[in-house]
């Protein structure tokens, strides 16, 4: 039997039940159908082949979960910071047992690689466990005294939370969120993505196995025009944290808008690297090519656009033409896979619409450009050369395996490049010059910048992005700056003189 066979017995085995009884929502600790009944169908972007049947939850549903969240908030809230950890450890110990359930699922639901999901499971674990680690001090602030006041600063959670999770490694992503939402005394409202439901069906069950208290945790699915939109309107809950495209979070903004909520935003990015020519070429090789083609390309740190410099170009570029040639593009489940397909059809005619785009820009494809396969939502891994960065290949986020190549001369051609763009999510700067990588990072408009490295996320450090890429940041005690509000007390500690009016 090969691995591939194997793997596939095993998905087999962990996705009968959903085939059977469908992803159903959970409120209030109680498996539930839509109030409505009505389901949608899910198909897997590898073969086209039906998944499984889903709640295709509304504004019932939404107000059902949102009054759970509500009454078990004080009780949550009240909890000690200790006993919060506890619980949260045990969600992330839930997770290593259940990982390989949680990976196969992910690359059927998705079209992601294994050799990624077996990863973004298990860091999954990784977010949980930091958080609960950051439980028992999270209500912790600072003594500010003043000559007639012992000043403090506590922090307490904003309320019940709605989370709002994407198609991309959803798992992940659903645990970056809700993590730190519980860890802070929140409770949660969760609409993940309908294209992608089945492992967020799997955390929720975890979170029950691990003693969460009924009402803490709430999963509703549906359609993001029906229950998406049924969330952030909701009076009830405080704040929305979402990830997804740019004009979606306009839209949420807007919803939130008559409720005053609290948003955080990671929307989507057209990130530049920048590769100069002292840098260490082929290491900037090896992290250009990562940070685009791993996860089908759909991340919203990719480096989708190659600023090189011209005098390094026609190496770098032939360079690449050969290694992206050699990606191996197949069945998710395959070990060997490096690019999966993509998510469903709607998206395959987006990424695949640029080819035609690049022609008539006038860009040449060098290496892809076409689809992969007859089944499925398969493309080959692109690369788009002789661009300038005014052409829409360079300013729209495609989100797929297309990398765009830009030529420059100056230092100072690159940072306007970089920085012409409605985006401002990360920035990847190659130089053995110092002083040029501490010019850039002072210039580049982003919220987070790696120097001669590919993204690598250290959980203390602040993610997010500026411009249309986002609101807030996450990661640390930032992710505790949303989900707490600030408190400050003031005690007198010596008499002083009051103003008397009306004596």
């Amino acid at each position: 039997m090969t691995d591939l066979q194997a793997n596939i017995d095993r998905l087999n085995g962990h996705l009968n039940r959903f085939r059977t009884d469908g992803v159903s929502n959970l409120i209030n600790g109680e498996t539930r159908a839509a109030v409505s009944g009505a389901v949608f169908e899910t198909a897997s972007p590898v073969d086209e082949s039906r998944i499984c049947s889903v709640a295709r939850g509304n504004a019932a549903d939404i107000d059902m979960a949102a009054q759970a969240a509500s009454a078990a908030f004080p009780a949550w809230r009240d909890l000690p910071g200790t006993e919060r950890k506890k619980i949260l450890h045990r969600i992330a110990d839930l997770i290593v047992e259940r990982a390989d359930e949680i990976a196969l699922c992910e690359c059927w639901d998705t079209g992601q690689a294994l050799r990624f999901m077996s990863k973004a499971a298990l860091r999954g674990a990784e977010n949980f466990r930091f958080f609960a680690d950051r439980a028992p001090t999270a209500r912790d602030g600072q003594m500010l005294p003043s000559a007639t006041l012992m000043n403090v600063t506590t922090r307490v959670p904003i309320g019940p939370v709605g989370v709002i999770t994407p198609w991309n490694t959803p798992f992940m992503l659903s645990t970056w969120k809700i993590a730190p939402a519980l860890a802070a005394g929140c409770t949660v409202v969760h609409k993940p993505a309908e294209f992608s439901p089945v492992t967020a069906r799997i955390l929720a069950e975890i979170a029950q196995e691990a003693g969460l208290p009924p009402g803490v945790w709430n999963l509703v699915n549906g359609l993001g025009e029906e229950a998406g939109k049924a969330l952030t309107e909701h009076p009830d809950i405080k704040a929305i944290a979402f990830v997804g495209e740019s004009r979606t979070g306009s839209m949420i903004m807007k919803q939130g808008a008559d409720t005053l909520k609290r948003v955080h935003f990671e929307l989507g990015g057209k990130n530049p690297v920048i590769v100069f020519d002292d840098a260490d070429l082929d290491r900037a090789l090896d992290a250009a090519i990562f940070m685009i083609y791993s996860l089908n390309g759909e991340r919203c740190t990719s480096s989708s656009r190659l600023l090189v410099q011209d005098t390094i170009a026609d190496e770098f570029e032939a360079r690449l033409v050969e290694r992206v040639n050699n990606i191996r593009v197949g069945h998710p489940l395959d070990p060997a896979t490096e690019i999966g397909p993509l998510i469903h059809k709607t998206h395959f005619d987006k990424v695949t619409s640029y080819f035609e785009a690049a022609r008539e820009n006038g860009a040449t494809i060098a290496a892809g450009g076409v689809r992969h396969g007859d089944t499925g939502w398969f493309v080959r891994p692109t690369l788009f050369t002789d661009a300038t960065n005014d052409m829409t290949i360079a300013q729209e986020e495609i989100f797929g395996p297309v990398l765009t190549s830009i030529r420059f001369s100056t230092e100072e051609e690159a940072l306007q490049m970089a920085n012409d763009v409605p985006y401002g999510l990360t920035g990847y700067v190659w130089t053995n010059d110092l002083s040029r990588a501490m010019r850039c990072t002072e210039q580049l408009e982003a919220g987070m910048i790696w120097v001669n490295s590919e993204n690598v996320r250290h959980l203390p450090t602040p993610f997010g992005g500026v411009k249309a890429s986002g609101i807030g940041r996450d990661g640390g005690d930032w992710s505790f700056e949303f989900y707490m509000e600030q408190k400050h007390i003031g005690f007198a500690t010596r008499a002083h003189r009051i103003p008397r009016l009306g004596a």
